[in-house]
């Protein structure tokens, strides 16, 4: 792996000519650590050093947590860049970066402030200075670094002139760990620990990987050694954005729901589908639906009904007679609508004619006839005389054809 230097220079050309071309004002301090800034304490030059370090290699970048970012990956030589102020992690975060090591590949983080969580994992603890204040501008001195014999080719430092690196290991795991560089103050800033087939690089002093601290004289050299030493030809590189914009603690106690649901992929997915789903059932059941038709009462035959109440009211009054009357009316009206006939009933050719258009015997239409003509003649009927011109009538309806 070999830096190409042309490239360099480029970055330092465009850095300063974007530094001078506002020299009224005085230079952004904030530490922001992002790749897209060229500010003092962006990363822009760290990225493109990167970059210039693999030229055959594309550095890919994460938005998102470790958890999330690692876990669909199935990298076996990838590395994995993060340069933060803070360094906020859950359970789940250590575990998914440990895995992503243990599986061959390389992670080096530099943050100024790791989370306990990761820290007790690796059985490592870091301090920093106690009588340093970094609001005290009298604080600035020439401040450097350096990497162990092996790693750094000549015993030089690297050095610049601002706050001191005050932030170092004071604690480390002899078993899996071993020192890497060391601060000013010959205190270790920067260790690999090995786990499984990969390594995990910790760095306590983010700010020797800002632009300001790289763009000092041959201070770039410091990273460019640093990543030699990381993966020989890595599969992927990936350039962490995410930790640098979230500089606040994990809230393990009181963390919401969907925050937890999140951290795990497959839950993430399982919600997301529950919701479409539910989604889906409100805008089908939005549709218009037909109210529901009443069941409405057929209407009664009042006409039967008032026929059976004056029928019963003159069965209560024994008008057999009125009775009768009605019910030869009723009869003739059937003969006169159904055979077309003029109702003579002393008529022969009347008799005969209806005979032979109903398939009534003869004898028992001129039989009932002779009925109806007594009823007519009588002032008054007996039961028994109603009863008999009733079963003629009826005798008739069943016999017709």
């Amino acid at each position: 792996m070999k830096l190409r230097n042309c490239h360099i220079v480029f970055v330092f050309l465009l850095l300063m000519v974007t530094g001078c071309s506002s020299n009224s004002r005085l230079p952004d301090l904030r530490e922001t650590y992002s790749y897209k800034d060229s500010k003092p304490f962006g990363t822009y030059v760290a990225k493109e050093i990167l970059g210039i370090c693999f030229p055959d290699n594309y550095v890919q970048t994460f938005r998102e947590p470790i958890a999330m970012a690692t876990a669909p990956l199935a990298d076996t030589s990838a590395l994995y860049f993060c340069v933060t102020k803070n360094l906020y992690v859950d359970s789940y975060d250590v575990s998914s970066l440990l895995n992503f090591v243990y599986s061959g590949n390389t992670a080096f983080i530099s943050a100024a402030n790791f989370d306990t969580v990761l820290l007790n994992k690796l059985y490592c603890s870091v301090s920093n200075d106690p009588g340093f204040f970094f609001n005290d501008p009298e604080q600035f001195s020439t401040a450097s670094v350096r990497l162990i014999e092996g790693i750094n080719a000549s015993p030089e430092k690297f050095s610049y002139f601002y706050f001191p690196f005050g932030s170092s290991f004071s604690t480390i795991n002899d078993i899996y760990s071993r020192i890497v560089g060391y601060n000013e103050n010959e205190k270790a800033n920067c260790i690999v620990f090995f786990w499984g087939k990969g390594k995990l690089f910790l760095h306590t002093d983010p700010r020797a990987f800002s632009n300001y601290f790289l763009l000092t004289r041959n201070n770039y050299r410091y990273m460019q050694q640093l990543v030699q030493v990381t993966e020989a030809a890595p599969q992927h590189i990936y350039w962490d954005d995410y930790y640098n914009k979230h500089n606040y603690p994990v809230n393990r106690k009181s963390g919401s729901g969907l925050e937890e649901i999140f951290k795990y992929p497959a839950l993430k997915a399982a919600f997301w589908l529950l919701l479409s789903l539910l989604l889906l059932y409100i805008l089908f059941g939005m549709k218009r639906r037909q109210r529901i038709v009443r069941k409405i009462k057929p209407n009664e035959n009042s006409s039967v009904a008032f026929t059976e109440t004056v029928a019963r009211l003159y069965l209560q009054k024994h008008d057999n007679r009125n009775i009768a009357e009605k019910m030869i009316n009723y009869f003739n009206d059937f003969i006169r609508s159904n055979y077309n006939l003029h109702v003579n009933p002393g008529d022969t050719e009347f008799i005969n004619t209806l005979s032979r258009k109903s398939g009534v015997p003869e004898q028992q239409v001129e039989t009932l006839y002779r009925t109806i003509g007594d009823a007519i003649e009588s002032k008054s009927l007996n039961d028994y005389q109603l009863l008999s011109l009733n079963n003629q009538i009826e005798q008739f309806y069943k016999t017709r054809k």
